[in-house]
């Protein structure tokens, strides 16, 4: 294990076994930090941003995309060496996990069913998620980043923690339908996707109608509809709710936004139609949700 020291940055490496390698990352500056490190084409990459964001450099620059808060990414192109070249923003928490295909084959042989990349016929395909983390991962992550074991036995901890993260990151669904496979959309229509996620977020408090969404990267409604689903989990407006939840509860964190304000923030006109959806996402109101912090 390697430990680094920037500038009230943290930078941890842990080689777990060979082809199985644990890298955190806690940028705790106001001054993003850059992060360089190569890496073969046989190892599948897992990045979890548990806070703020990241951004990954591919192609000497030519190619970027953003890693949000609570979101992971899967990268695995076995035809290509993917080397890290990432940007952590200030006060950003990311944890990466680079595993060896021989290794996950190892871990995951009788799941290879509905894992894609594990199947014969996808042995040579490139592949890529792009999805919100899910509570009990975010657990398993936070206990990584704040463990606090004797040195003796911390490689012991982390290995039975990377266990339980890979078996609950790739657990299946059984109230879904149909195989696990998340790159079921051609590679041009994922980054069309991407986008589609970008946009309406940025516009959250006005979002696009879906055809509008539609014509703006260039998919017909159908693919966007079904492409969405496939790479997000979810609908849309059902994802951009979600979102817009979170985003508000995160400014009444802030206490610097009063539940008007914040309402607004987040595309509602009026107190109540706020209150009403914050209910439903959280199971209490936004003003009862800011006591019970200060409780």
């Amino acid at each position: 294990m390697t430990l680094k020291n920037i500038a009230k940055s943290t930078f941890n490496e842990t080689n777990l076994e060979n082809g199985f390698l644990l890298l955190e990352f806690i940028n705790d500056s106001m001054e993003t930090q850059r992060f360089e490190r190569d890496i073969d084409s046989s190892f599948i990459q897992l990045h979890f941003c548990i806070h703020g964001n990241a951004k990954f450099h591919f192609n000497n620059g030519n190619y970027t995309f953003d890693i949000l808060e609570e979101h992971s990414i899967l990268l695995y192109n076995p035809q290509q060496k993917l080397p890290l070249n990432l940007e952590i923003k200030p006060k950003s928490t990311l944890v990466s996990l680079l595993v060896s295909i021989k290794k996950f084959h190892s871990l995951f042989s009788s799941e290879a069913s509905y894992i894609p990349f594990l199947s014969e016929e996808n042995a040579n395909r490139k592949y890529y998620d792009d999805s919100i983390i899910k509570p009990t991962v975010l657990i398993v992550l936070k206990q990584l980043i704040n463990a606090n074991v004797n040195s003796s036995i911390r490689n012991l901890y982390i290995k039975g923690k990377i266990y339980e993260l890979l078996s609950l990151h790739f657990q299946k669904d059984e109230a879904i339908d149909g195989e696990y496979c998340p790159f079921l959309v051609d590679e041009r229509d994922v980054l069309k996707i991407r986008k589609a996620k970008d946009i309406i977020i940025s516009k959250m408090a006005e979002p696009p109608t879906l055809q509008e969404l539609a014509n703006e990267i260039g998919l017909n409604l159908k693919k966007l509809k079904e492409g969405f689903k496939q790479v997000y989990g979810d609908t849309v407006y059902s994802f951009l709710f979600d979102y817009k939840m979170e985003h508000a509860r995160k400014l009444l964190e802030s206490n610097q936004y009063n539940v008007n304000e914040v309402g607004l923030q987040v595309g509602y006109s009026t107190a109540s139609h706020f209150i009403s959806a914050f209910k439903k996402k959280f199971g209490t109101t936004p003003k009862q949700y800011v006591l019970s912090l200060n409780s």
